[in-house]
């Protein structure tokens, strides 16, 4: 089983629990394992197989180590076999509706029967929620908006589960013997942030075997349809995975159309087309003549581009870019020489100052920004003037003692609703790195949501804005705000904007990150690691940066540390 599939197991038990209203801290100890897991850079399975102490992990003690054993014997949970009995099937599923927590979800229940999503958009459309105890027409409005995002992310995955299953598929192909070739297709490989199914291509002389070995993976849960050359099964996390096979000479073709996107292969067709030609999955043709198709880059080559990278095919001028060899040249992760976002155990992390110096040093970067949170996010245990001040001696005396290695002391600092910093600007003047973010008050005016920003920024004491648009895929909605005016201001007053690689997250959105290289703002890729695993997330934020048309030179941190002084100074 994939750590997705686990950690999905204990979510429900958690949510089922917390509708009961039971323990809170029994409650929380099952989110905590699930956020665990599901962040984990090593397959659990993989842990057991090398007889790792499952005890040992971050959130995950003996009682949650035995029930994992059992997951991964039996497929399920016993404790959650038994809560289903007690709870309408669809119910726990409300509670991913943002603003929409247990005891709600158990008196619109009560009072209403609702348990499914649809039943709860058409009780907010018809009005009857607002009839309910502590209930009114701004609630029914914010529930509606909710369920309109649960439901837009709907059958959609994160990336990096996405990727993981990929990996794990992976493997099992690696082995099959008649499989000559596979690779990775659609908007997986175009590193979208969201997936919906995947697209994997394969090279056989034998399909029908091919299809009947798939067919017995353990990863499978069905068959769903088995043809020619096309396989669709579904995995047991229900997604979908269409497995197309294709000769050699039509695979570069056939690699290019099914990696899309859709406006991408339009634009190529109608290139094609001008000149008389017929470009599909097959091959590029004139008339029946294949004039190209075994690769993707004799395919650009004879329509007279580029070859483009996956991350760029969205039919945002990366063709005519292609065409007059100006495509950029997208930054790599082995291009990252430091994390400038990471939290410890002084506030809501996992691990101490020296625990994630050393993760950040195996992983071969060269500096580390330990901002853990400001006081305001109080259920991160955060640090007011005094502690933080203790904690930048400790940072900083941690740091002493690494040779050829920067500990850079820091904050995460919440910009207040009215756009004052949390902490005294004194005290943050005198650190070494600070991001200010937004963690509260998601839902002002986009006016008032600019000028909260403006301030932060223009107050001389920020170095970087954290996570700009706030959101969390599934949960939560961006923020609105004038993107012009605050990128301006990101210029103007040398504030960096920052890609948050965490997988709920990665914020920046790509599609803002060339219109902020366009402004002239430095951007950083940070893990916002809690952990020291979390600092494996740097890949996501890469890609993140790639589909944003991101060089090595518009990155801050692949700079070496020497360098990052100098621009500190």
């Amino acid at each position: 089983m994939e750590n997705a599939e686990i950690a999905a197991v204990f979510e429900e038990i958690a949510d089922v629990l917390e509708i009961q209203g039971e323990n809170p801290f029994r409650v929380r100890s099952y989110r905590n394992a699930a956020r665990t897991l599901r962040d984990l850079s090593e397959r659990v399975v993989d842990l057991v197989d090398q007889q790792k102490d499952l005890s040992k992990l971050p959130n995950v003690g003996e009682s949650i180590s035995r029930q994992i054993h059992q997951i991964l014997k039996r497929g399920t949970s016993k404790r959650l076999e038994s809560l289903r009995k007690k709870v309408p099937e669809e119910l726990p599923e409300l509670m991913r509706v943002p603003g929409l927590g247990p005891k709600k979800v158990k008196l619109i229940y009560d009072a209403l029967g609702v348990h499914t999503l649809g039943e709860l958009k058409e009780a907010a459309e018809s009005g009857r929620l607002r009839e309910l105890e502590g209930m009114g027409e701004k609630t029914e409005e914010k529930i509606l908006r909710g369920v309109e995002t649960v439901q837009r992310h709907g059958g959609r995955v994160r990336l990096k589960e996405a990727a993981e299953y990929a990996r794990t598929l992976g493997h099992h192909l690696d082995e099959i013997a008649d499989l000559k070739r596979w690779e990775l297709a659609g908007s997986l490989r175009r590193r979208k942030e969201t997936i919906g199914d995947l697209d994997i291509l394969v090279e056989t002389d034998h399909p029908r075997r091919f299809g009947n070995q798939i067919g017995k993976d353990d990863l499978v849960a069905e068959v769903v349809s088995k043809g020619e050359d096309k396989i669709q099964v579904r995995l047991r996390n229900g997604l979908n995975v269409d497995f197309r096979m294709f000769e050699r000479k039509q695979f570069g073709s056939a690699l290019m159309y099914f990696t899309g996107s859709k406006a991408h292969n339009i634009a190529l067709r109608k290139r094609a087309q001008k000149r008389g030609w017929k470009l599909n999955e097959y091959g590029l043709f004139n008339g029946k003549k294949r004039l190209a198709g075994k690769t993707e880059e004799e395919v650009y080559k004879k329509l007279g581009l580029a070859w483009v990278p996956p991350e760029l095919r969205e039919e945002r001028g990366e063709v005519k870019a292609a065409e007059k060899s100006r495509l950029p040249q997208l930054v790599e992760l082995d291009d990252i020489h430091g994390d400038l976002h990471a939290h410890t155990k002084a506030t809501d992390g996992k691990n101490t100052i020296e625990e994630m110096a050393k993760g950040a040093r195996e992983r071969g970067y060269e500096y580390l920004a330990i901002t853990d949170h400001s006081k305001a996010v109080t259920v991160a245990k955060g640090l007011d003037e005094d502690r933080l001040r203790k904690h930048s001696d400790d940072v900083r005396n941690v740091g002493q003692s690494i040779k050829n290695f920067a500990l850079l002391a820091g904050v995460e600092v919440d910009i207040l609703k009215n756009g004052d910093l949390d902490l005294d600007e004194d005290v943050l003047a005198e650190l070494d790195w600070v991001n200010g973010a937004v963690h509260s008050h998601f839902d002002l005016s986009k006016k008032r949501m600019t000028e909260r920003l403006l301030a932060a920024i223009r107050s001389g004491v920020v170095d970087c804005l954290a996570h700009p648009f706030g959101r969390m895929f599934g949960s939560r909605e961006p923020i609105q705000f004038d993107i012009d005016r605050v990128f301006e201001a990101c210029r103007d007053h040398d504030v960096c904007l920052e890609i948050n690689a965490y997988p709920d997250r990665l914020d920046l959105p790509d599609i803002y990150c060339q219109r902020a290289k366009e402004a002239g703002v430095d951007i950083v890729i940070s893990t916002d690691a809690h952990k020291v695993s979390d600092l494996d997330f740097m890949r996501y934020g890469v890609s993140v940066a790639r589909r944003g048309w991101l060089e090595k030179r518009d990155i801050v941190n692949t700079t070496t540390r020497r360098s990052l002084r100098k621009r500190r100074s």
